[in-house]
């Protein structure tokens, strides 16, 4: 992930540039590298450290989730609307 995109993410999600905490930034980063690392590991079988990272990962962004519903499920559908994620 480029520094570039990782800036045009948190533009976009975020309240201002230097916004990197905000759950809604958080779970974009991550859905990102998310997205880039299921393609490397269906290209690569047998790499199987990224696969564990993989999951870690996603762990990560279900308890971001969670916690974005428990303390504001409006801005939790309009994350999940834009980002494309299921539930």
């Amino acid at each position: 992930m480029s520094e570039i995109n990782k800036t045009e993410i948190i533009k976009k999600y975020g309240k201002n540039v230097k916004d990197t905490g905000s759950p809604e930034v958080q779970v974009a980063i991550l859905t990102e590298r998310i997205n880039s690392l299921t393609q490397h590991a269906s290209q690569h079988k047998k790499d199987n450290h990224t696969k564990i990272g993989l999951l870690r990962m996603v762990g990560k962004r279900r308890k971001l989730l969670d916690y974005l519903v428990d303390k504001n499920i409006e801005r939790y559908r309009t994350l999940i609307e834009q980002l494309g994620l299921r539930k």
